[in-house]
């Protein structure tokens, strides 16, 4: 049941707006934050060097402020923002696709969580997204207290 509710196209597509709105409120109010995203979906431009990628997690989190903040746009396909990466500040520009958004954290505390499944992505099935999902989810400690015991 939760499956078909998480894959339902009518659900993703609130959760598509859910997670623009947040965004755009957060970057017209000034507010900075962070955002739990699946690196695998990630495309960065110039691409990271082998060094600086290998030490992701697969799911990463970004923190926008300052300048990643300023640079950041929100579209009906995802964000982008340019950030600097690895000890030499390596630059480039970091596009996420708007569903990749897992989870968004303001001051450490997540204000949105995003458990839907692209309905687009027909290389996983809906089980994969659920996991993917529960794995961001409980991979911030700050979690648990909003799970059931």
């Amino acid at each position: 049941m939760l499956q078909n509710v998480l894959s339902d196209p009518d659900f993703s597509s609130e959760m598509r707006r859910h997670v623009r709105s947040t965004l755009e409120i957060l970057l017209q109010k000034g507010i900075n934050f962070s955002i739990l995203t699946n690196v695998a979906e990630i495309s960065f431009e110039p691409p990271l060097p082998e060094e600086i990628i290998s030490t992701f997690k697969p799911i990463t989190m970004f923190v926008l402020a300052g300048y990643t903040f300023e640079s950041c746009i929100v579209d009906d396909w995802g964000v982008s923002f340019e950030a600097g990466f690895g000890h030499e500040n390596f630059g480039s520009l970091v596009s996420v696709p708007i569903l990749s958004v897992l989870q968004v954290i303001v001051d450490d505390t997540p204000i949105l969580i995003n458990l839907s499944v692209d309905v687009k992505e027909k290389k996983q099935p809906a089980s994969k997204g659920v996991k993917r999902s529960m794995e961001a989810l409980l991979s911030n400690p700050e979690n648990e207290k909003l799970l059931k015991k």
